[in-house]
């Protein structure tokens, strides 16, 4: 069963927490990992007020082959990094053992990441990787996504998750709403009371297999011993 942890480690600690160097008041939140080929493109944000600074360093870094702004946001920038990952090892671990990025979040001091991990045993083996390379890895909260059993669809059945859907992108939970039940219910070829009652079972079953078994599984981890 899969297993995200979160995960901190010193920014000196890895090839790209040096090339990304902060200034004292610099935040950087990495965005997505692409894999192309054997290389790994990095997408990230990066603030206004430390952008020029920030460029020039990651410029010159030698392991940079290419950074590109893709677009800019409410005074944040979005760049892509084109850089060799083989000579990260942290990175390169993540990699190996199929772990896949949700987020991640630098200082001038400290990155701190969110991975998913196909096993407990994925997990453990990335740990081991990081003391043998001797990578200062402090490993916070440890929780499965989803209760057992419920499947990558979280327990909601095929007609349910088409409904809900179908509700979603055609406005129906919009403000203001887009598409009445009757309208959901005559695209769908159902009655108004199956709408309804598919949305809600969907609505429960989603919430019941994602937010409260996150919540029970905080809970029990932060359980007095």
């Amino acid at each position: 069963m899969a297993v995200i942890a979160h995960l901190r480690i010193p920014a000196n600690s890895f090839e790209l927490g040096w090339i990304l160097e902060l200034e004292a008041s610099g935040t950087i939140e990495l965005e997505n990992m692409v894999p192309l080929g054997e290389k790994a493109v990095p997408f990230f944000s990066v603030s206004d007020e430390v952008r020029e600074s920030f460029e020039k360093n990651v410029s010159n870094h030698p392991s940079v082959e290419r950074i590109v702004e893709v677009t800019r946001h409410n005074g944040d920038r979005l760049y892509s990094l084109d850089w060799n990952v083989s000579r990260d090892v942290f990175f390169q671990g993540i990699l190996d053992l199929k772990g896949q990025l949700l987020s991640a979040t630098g200082t001038p001091n400290m990155w701190e990441f969110e991975i998913r991990f196909p096993t407990h045993e994925a997990l453990s083996e990335f740990q081991e990787y990081c003391s043998n390379a001797h990578i200062p890895l402090e490993v916070g909260r440890i929780y499965n996504p989803v209760r057992p059993g419920t499947g990558m669809w979280y327990g909601v059945t095929k007609t349910q998750r088409e409904t809900l859907m179908r509700a979603v992108q055609g406005g129906y939970y919009s403000i203001p709403r887009r598409m009445s039940t009757q309208d959901l219910a005559d695209d769908l070829g159902v009655s108004d009371q199956a709408v309804t009652e598919r949305l809600r079972r969907a609505i429960e079953t989603l919430t019941e297999n994602t937010l409260i078994a996150m919540e029970e599984e905080l809970e029990e981890e932060f359980k007095p011993i």
